[in-house]
């Protein structure tokens, strides 16, 4: 591992001042990410600004409307364990829960959950040279894809690690960048970078720019559940992950967001599923449609095919766990 300088800043200002100080320094937070590219040699800073003593920053504020502020550096074990967002964000617990291992999850926070760079085993190899470090492949076509991405790809095709991102985007969360010209707040929905756009990027946060909170809107009127499927139920990875929303009127959908993990560059939000819910009961048949209508345009590669129905089954019990 390169030889590093750790600075302990007091505000986001300060850590923003050291980060400038020394060219290619990266901020830490939960640091799990961080230190897989420092051993891994993806990443050779200078300088390793660590944000976890700032204040304010790991707080969970309800609002009166039943909203919530998330400071980006909370825990996923206290976003999983908090009696706040349970009751009303349940889909977000839930995909805290599931990341990684308890070890972790108390020590990984939200924020670093949200930017953590892509798990492709090609990426994560220092040997080889792919689309996200600047080359000009991507060794997944040809290689070994089991674990890819199956819409939304090309010409990267690592699909997005974040378990929290999902539901966040189908909470209609927003970020809270605070950067040069002061903060600045992204919708989640837009926040994510597909590979067509910028290989070498998932999301618009900019150099010196730090995630401070997350709001997430109140959900009085609707219903929620996160799920995904894994090899081990265990510490792993998902090989499919979905977050449902639906707002009902009579026992009848009127609103639905469905966005699925684990199978896309981004956070993939099926407007299709979405519309096929639209209109029908969270029954076998409503939900059958959305199902169905999820996996189109899925284009897998070679060797991970089976994530199409993996996601149909998924998604048919997520939804219906909310009935």
């Amino acid at each position: 591992m390169h030889n590093f300088e750790l600075a302990r800043p007091t505000s986001v200002a300060q850590a923003r001042e050291l980060m400038a100080e020394r060219e290619h320094s990266i901020f830490k937070a939960g640091g799990i990410d961080v230190l897989d590219h420092l051993k891994e040699h993806l990443l050779e800073p200078p300088r390793l600004v660590d944000l976890k003593s700032l204040p304010g920053m790991r707080d969970i504020a309800v609002q009166p409307d039943g909203a919530l502020r998330i400071g980006s550096l909370i825990t996923l074990a206290e976003v999983a364990a908090s009696t706040a967002v349970r009751k009303t964000h349940p889909a977000l617990a839930q995909a805290c829960g599931e990341a990684a291992s308890p070890q972790i999850r108390n020590v990984a926070t939200l924020g670093g959950n949200v930017l953590q760079r892509p798990r492709c085993w090609y990426y994560r190899q220092e040997s080889y040279k792919c689309l996200k470090k600047g080359g000009d492949v991507c060794f997944a076509v040809g290689g070994e894809n089991r674990y890819h991405a199956i819409f939304g790809g090309g010409p990267s095709y690592a699909p997005h690690p974040s378990n929290a991102a999902v539901p966040l985007v189908a909470y209609g969360a927003q970020f809270v960048l605070e950067g040069e010209k002061g903060p600045r707040t992204v919708a989640a929905g837009e926040f994510f970078v597909p590979p067509s756009k910028d290989p070498e990027r998932e999301n618009q946060i900019q150099p010196g720019e730090v995630l401070t909170e997350i709001r997430v809107p109140a959900t009085t009127l609707w219903r929620s559940a996160y799920a995904e499927l894994r090899e081990r139920a265990a510490f792993d990875w998902p090989l499919v992950a979905a977050a449902t929303a639906v707002r009902l009127d009579g026992g009848v959908v009127k609103e639905a967001r469905i966005v699925l993990g684990a199978v896309a560059p981004i956070p993939w939000r099926s407007a299709r599923a979405e519309q096929a819910l639209i209109g029908k009961a969270l029954d076998a048949a409503g939900v059958g449609a959305a199902a169905s209508a999820a996996i189109v345009g899925a284009a897998p590669l070679s060797d991970n095919g089976y994530k199409v129905s993996l996601l149909q089954t998924l998604l048919k019990r997520t939804l219906l766990s909310m009935a």
